[in-house]
């Protein structure tokens, strides 16, 4: 990645209007040349081999996420927090341990008494916590510190850069840092599914582990295509989302209202599969607030729960990320066959390796 790499290292000092300009003008060319798998991938819809449902004859689920980017998000995480108890949902916050605020024990225990979750979000956001192998090792001790001292069992990533094999080296029962579509990523390799799968650790002989193409192999970003049922004893959930990022949305694409995210999650219904949201509290405007290009107005995410909760009260499961974890976790362990246990490969994509 090394063009990402350095857009992020160059970011902090280019104006906000110059970098939307841009990636406005990408945006328009990305939107067009895929439109046949954004914002909808009819691949990603069908069931992965074994997949046993949802809890309780659910016919999908529901997940709510929230990565705090700045100072003036962390302002609005409790105002929405309340919106969402008001509705009658509940949610995951995933904070920065080392970024430019610092959110307090109180608060923490504050989201975790009301029924939310705290989740860790990458450990500086600047970009360069994939840069290399080694650079990576070292800030997962840092990142397992702070998931040890919050309690957390789940993880994403800044900018939503990934390498699933490398992230064994977290303390972690899920990771969500991937997705089942979305070109306008600046990694834009995508899972293809909208359901969640288990990333065993993977099985590598010794004589592997010296050689330089095993070195290379492990540099690649490992994507698993399917919900595996027999996993090697280790692992976690990759929980990819499956909604478009708000930002994408309305600060990119600039759409004036969430249609997309209504129709997103009504095919995902009938697909049965998860429909995983992530809402920075960054770019929301509450009522009161100034108009701002760089936000978009509450009452779009207010229609996404509101649809959720009028028209598939009965047939949603709505549910935390790592509760979403613990089911796929148990489901797979239970299935999985006593012979099989320990022989079990990361799949991979077709084309990857």
């Amino acid at each position: 990645m090394p063009a990402s790499r350095l857009y992020y290292q160059l970011k902090p000092y280019l104006p906000w209007r110059l970098r939307m300009v841009v990636r406005r003008i990408i945006a328009r060319r990305q939107r067009k040349a895929h439109q046949d798998v954004w914002p909808i991938n009819e691949a990603a819809g069908h069931p992965p081999a074994g997949w046993p449902g949802w809890p309780e004859g659910k016919k999908f689920a529901l997940v709510l996420t929230h990565d705090v980017e700045s100072p003036a998000g962390l302002a609005k995480c409790r105002q929405l927090m309340q919106l969402e108890m008001q509705m009658g949902f509940r949610s995951s916050f995933n904070f920065i341990p080392e970024g430019e605020y610092n959110v307090s024990r109180e608060f923490r225990e504050e989201l975790l008494e009301n029924g939310f979750e705290v989740g860790v979000q990458d450990l500086k956001h600047d970009g360069m916590l994939f840069q290399s192998r080694e650079a990576f090792r070292h800030g997962a001790n840092q990142i397992n510190r702070y998931m040890h001292e919050w309690g957390a069992v789940g993880f994403r990533s800044g900018f939503m850069f990934h390498n699933l094999e490398w992230a064994h080296d977290l303390d972690i029962d899920y990771s969500s840092c991937t997705f089942d579509t979305d070109p306008f990523e600046p990694q834009p390799d995508d899972v293809g599914t909208i359901f969640p799968f288990w990333v065993p650790v993977p099985v590598v002989q010794k004589s592997e582990v010296t050689s330089q193409k095993s070195e290379i192999r492990n540099q690649r970003s490992v994507q698993p295509s399917a919900f595996s049922l027999q996993p090697s004893g280790a692992g976690y959930v990759e929980l990819p989302y499956t909604l478009p990022q708000d930002s994408t949305l309305f600060l990119v694409l600039s759409e004036p209202t969430p249609e997309i995210w209504l129709r997103k999650l009504d095919w995902i219904v009938q697909h049965g599969g998860m429909a995983l949201v992530n809402v920075h509290p960054d770019y929301l405007r509450f009522p009161g607030e100034p108009v701002s290009p760089q936000t978009f107005p509450v009452e779009f995410y207010e229609k996404l729960l509101q649809s959720a909760r009028e028209k598939y009260s009965g047939s949603v499961w709505h549910a935390l990320p790592k509760q979403i974890a613990a089911f796929c976790k148990a489901t797979i362990q239970s299935q999985a066959a006593p012979s099989q246990t320990g022989q079990n490969r990361i799949t991979t994509k077709p084309g990857t390796s």
